[in-house]
């Protein structure tokens, strides 16, 4: 495995965005949850302030939704339907800190979503990027060589206007991009014109947090073998994102399974993109299934980060969500706890809830990993916590890719 580190960032303040602001986050706070960074917007050819939304195609959007207020601890904010005029699909947009899902299903029997949906199963279309400039980010990604599949074009409503266009990346996914303030205007609405506001009659359980989770911190990619190079020099030359992190080697193999990984961000940080692609092993990696039952490329994981991933994980359990197992002898490990050393939670309370502790040179992250969130074994959630640390869990790496074996081996799939 070998880390490789960004330029250091110019000596630049750090603003927060709309989203966040909502969400009361503050900037010390993003820093520790994400790992954002300062730099130097004006010489960036593609600037992105951060994440705007994801785009899930599902194939019940109405129970999809409800699932993430339920489970999720989400807040229905937005809706775009049959009756506001949207005869195709219902979409429903939710939010937990800063982030924003929307979930779709299709209405007409002919709707494009049907056969995206027939081909992937529910999964992640659209990893939507708010920018400050639509236009010169297009403008760059067209001189870079990027398939643009939005030309910019504004739509408007009566809370104002977005402007907006979006390019082509890995398999069938795309980057829509937003620009919210136009002219010195903010849009005001819900999510975008064509969405009204939408609110819920759920009602969480008595003594639920407000929120489970903060921000997103990351969201895989899984490309086909020997395309992971590809994306990351796509991710490099279009939208200027730097390499954060590579791994290679024993450190994200075991016995059967192998897989290479490298990690891209945007200037600030707030958008990381680690890019997998399997490698040739005994036998079939979790990239190797997720591209089967996918059918082709696409998103992986998303990372949701969280300020206490006890709560958000026994909240989580309460629901009925599943997560991955670790062995108890992964605590137990003398080595392994000289390396973690102290951290904010003793070792057994981690190891009742199966969760997951790296330290690299800048601090420590807790994490854990969900089961399949749907039917085909492809999306599943993570749930991180940092404490200084920028990286992703390498130490994890060999235990969490044997507790996925042990679930495709009962899948009948590793």
């Amino acid at each position: 495995m070998t880390d490789t580190t960004t330029a250091t960032p110019q000596d630049t303040h750090i603003d927060l965005t709309d989203q966040e602001r909502a969400a009361d986050l503050k900037i010390e706070e993003l820093k520790r949850l994400v790992g954002l960074v300062e730099y130097d917007e004006s010489t960036d050819p593609f600037p992105v302030t951060g994440w705007d939304a994801i785009v899930f195609v599902v194939g019940n959007a109405t129970q999809t939704a409800h699932y993430y207020q339920s489970a999720w601890g989400m807040e229905l904010v937005g809706y775009s339907g049959p009756e506001n005029g949207n005869r195709d699909h219902k979409a429903f947009v939710l939010k937990s800190g800063s982030i924003r899902f929307v979930v779709k299903g299709a209405v007409q029997p002919d709707s494009p979503l049907i056969e995206h949906h027939a081909k992937h199963g529910d999964g992640v279309v659209d990893i939507s990027l708010e920018v400050p400039d639509v236009d010169k980010c297009i403008a760059q990604a067209k001189a870079a060589g990027a398939r643009v599949v939005q030309e910019p074009e504004t739509v408007s409503d009566e809370f104002g206007s977005v402007r907006i266009g979006a390019i082509a990346t890995y398999g069938e996914t795309r980057h829509t991009l937003v620009q919210r303030t136009i002219d010195g205007e903010t849009y005001a609405g819900p999510y975008l014109p064509g969405y009204v506001a939408r609110t819920s009659d759920f009602v969480k359980r008595d003594g639920a947090p407000k929120r489970l989770f903060q921000a997103l911190d990351h969201i895989v990619g899984n490309v086909e073998l020997g395309k992971m190079d590809e994306w990351v020099a796509f991710y490099n030359r279009v939208m200027g994102f730097v390499n954060m992190a590579e791994f290679i080697g024993d450190d994200i193999a075991t016995d059967y399974s192998a897989l290479m990984s490298k990690v891209v961000a945007n200037g600030n940080h707030r958008v990381k993109f680690p890019l997998n692609e399997p490698a040739i092993a005994k036998k079939k990696s979790q990239i190797d299934e997720y591209l089967e039952f996918y059918n082709g490329p696409g998103a992986q994981h998303l990372a949701l980060a969280t300020n206490d991933i006890l709560t958000t994980v026994d909240e989580l359990r309460k629901e009925g969500v599943e997560f991955l197992d670790t062995p108890d002898a992964y605590y137990d490990d003398p080595e392994m706890r000289a390396r973690i050393g102290e951290v904010r939670v003793p070792i057994e309370e981690l190891k009742k809830r199966k969760i997951l502790v790296d330290r690299d040179e800048d601090g420590y992250l807790l994490q854990i990993f969900t089961k399949p969130l749907g039917d085909r074994p492809t999306v599943f959630f993570e749930i991180i916590e940092r404490h200084g640390s920028l990286g992703f869990g390498k130490g994890n790496f060999k235990a969490l890719f044997e507790s996925i074996e042990r679930e495709q081996e009962k899948r009948g799939n590793l």
